[in-house]
């Protein structure tokens, strides 16, 4: 085993592992984080994904050892239950949950895109989330969620994500 200094929501860590085990791996067992989830295990589904230097990146096929002095983000680091990250506050705003399984890979690719892409068409927004899988059936309450997000972000957001507590 390694140990590796990460970055993760903006405060350092360190975890002994393994350098090909996967970092969803990590952030769930060894530093304790349930915002991303374990979907396929290919990343195929997006329910793994978690921001890496701002990139929208899929958890469970990335080694840890990949990670070296990139800041990761997780869902846990966009807001808080008192002030919800703006893309946060769209999907709630918008009730796009029903099982909930995929929003965290929902919002994080939203944070990404939006940062790159902060005035969205509907094509666009669909086309950004194609490769994140929802069986519920709430895509039309998520694309809405999307376009009120790239709303607040015109007056509230900046290309930058901000991490709580950094």
């Amino acid at each position: 085993m390694t140990t590796y200094q990460l970055n993760v929501n903006g405060k350092p860590r360190s975890v002994n592992a393994d350098s090909d085990t996967p970092l969803l791996y990590v952030l769930r067992d060894d530093l304790g984080l349930q915002g991303p989830k374990y979907g396929c295990g290919l990343g195929q589904c997006g329910a793994c994904t978690v921001l890496l230097n701002g990139e929208a990146v899929r958890s469970c096929i990335m080694p840890v050892a990949s990670v070296k002095a990139g800041k990761v983000v997780t869902l846990e680091g966009l807001g808080t239950i008192e002030k919800p990250h703006p893309v946060q506050q769209a999907f709630i705003d918008e009730q796009a949950a029903q099982c909930g399984y995929c929003i965290n890979g929902m919002v994080m690719t939203t944070v990404a895109f939006l940062g790159k892409t902060p005035r969205p068409s509907e094509g666009q927004i669909q086309k950004a989330l194609a490769n994140n899988l929802c069986r519920c059936g709430t895509h039309t309450r998520i694309v809405k969620a999307v376009q009120r997000a790239a709303d607040l972000s015109s007056k509230t957001m900046t290309s930058k994500v901000t991490v709580k507590g950094a």
